[in-house]
């Protein structure tokens, strides 16, 4: 399903040149990369299900992919010990990284080094703010935002909503909130915004919204930027100050998040959450792998329409991001056994 497509008959306007596949990757160079060895992948923290559930998809994939991939390691939200974790498996000789970035400037020093090493590197879900790598696979996190601020619009339009933001030294907390925050802004400017930075941790959530709801006890409607650590602590905070109703009932506040975990799509069966943007974690896992057995062959890539229904754009001066799609997930689709999450 994933393999590269034959060359177009056709050259495609958002390419260079002729000669690239459906996946937008060059030849590899005379003298070719080295497609085998060792790869190390990992995570920024297994915390929430979304990445104990990409954990677990990755050496599914690995198997898929034909790729050796060494027991994933866990940054535990510690940016430093990502940096850490990256030159271990640099110093065990993997001829390979994907990693998934905490702070989007801290791991430009890991990037740093598996360049100097002439190790490639796919990042998934957080894009760097400079560095070599040879992709960025995620989501397009500015359409995470505005895509809860439309599902929230729909059923409030006047009043106080409130989002709990991430971490605001990643990109992804960054693009989620600012997009969050103009939609809202130009779309429904009877809505006003309340934030909470959350740093995605339950007990910052938790704390703040309730500090929030103490003095805001009319607030309609709240977009949690991560289902995964966000939902139970804010499910939890509601019913505190008897603020819980079911989906349908007057005074329901409107809850709309971003992951795709089962435990959001319970709660949207259940009538407690209205929607959720699903986070691709089975596709970050797959693609995180496929491009970098791309890259460790020796092949560099375009931007332009991939052949998994994605498209690759420069998001940064020499910067690619495979920008995976992300569907919202309402009671009209939950059962839909395309999702991810239906699928664990």
């Amino acid at each position: 399903m994933i393999q590269v497509a034959a060359t177009a008959a056709v050259c495609g306007l958002v390419l260079a040149a002729c000669g690239s596949t459906k996946d937008n990757a060059s030849a590899p160079a005379a003298g070719g990369g080295n497609a085998g060895g060792k790869v190390g992948a990992t995570l920024p923290l297994l915390t929430s299900p979304f990445w104990q559930a990409y954990n677990n998809y990755v050496p599914k994939m690995a198997k898929e992919e034909g790729v050796d991939v060494l027991p994933t390691v866990n940054a535990d939200s510690d940016p430093a010990k990502l940096i850490t974790d990256i030159g271990t498996f640099l110093n065990q000789g993997v001829k390979g990284l994907v990693v998934t970035p905490l702070d989007s400037a801290a791991i430009v020093a890991g990037l740093k080094q598996a360049e100097n090493k002439g190790v490639p590197v796919v990042a998934v879900d957080v894009a760097p703010e400079s560095g070599k790598v040879a992709m960025v696979v995620r989501a397009d996190n500015k359409a995470y935002g505005t895509k809860a601020c439309d599902a929230i619009g729909e059923k409030v339009k006047s009043g106080k909503v409130v989002q709990i933001m991430g971490d605001l030294a990643s990109v992804n907390g960054r693009d989620r909130s600012e997009a969050f925050r103009d939609c809202m802004k130009s779309k429904y400017p009877g809505i006003q915004v309340l934030e909470i930075p959350a740093e995605w941790k339950a007990d910052k959530a938790s704390s703040g919204l309730d500090s929030m709801l103490t003095a805001n006890p009319d607030i309609k409607g709240v977009y949690m930027q991560a289902g995964g650590v966000y939902l139970a602590p804010t499910e939890q905070a509601l019913k505190r100050k008897n603020l819980f109703f079911p989906v349908g009932d007057p005074k329901h506040i409107v809850l709309v998040s971003n992951d795709g975990i089962p435990q959001e799509l319970a709660a949207i069966r259940a009538g407690e959450l209205d929607a959720t943007v699903s986070q691709p974690a089975d596709a970050y896992a797959k693609y995180g792998l496929y491009w970098l057995k791309k890259a460790m062959a020796g092949e560099t890539f375009k931007p332009g329409p991939t052949d998994h229904d994605s498209t690759i754009v420069e998001i940064s001066p020499g910067i690619l991001e495979d920008q995976l799609p992300a569907p919202v997930i309402t009671k009209a689709n939950v059962d839909d056994k395309a999702l991810w999450g239906n699928n664990l």
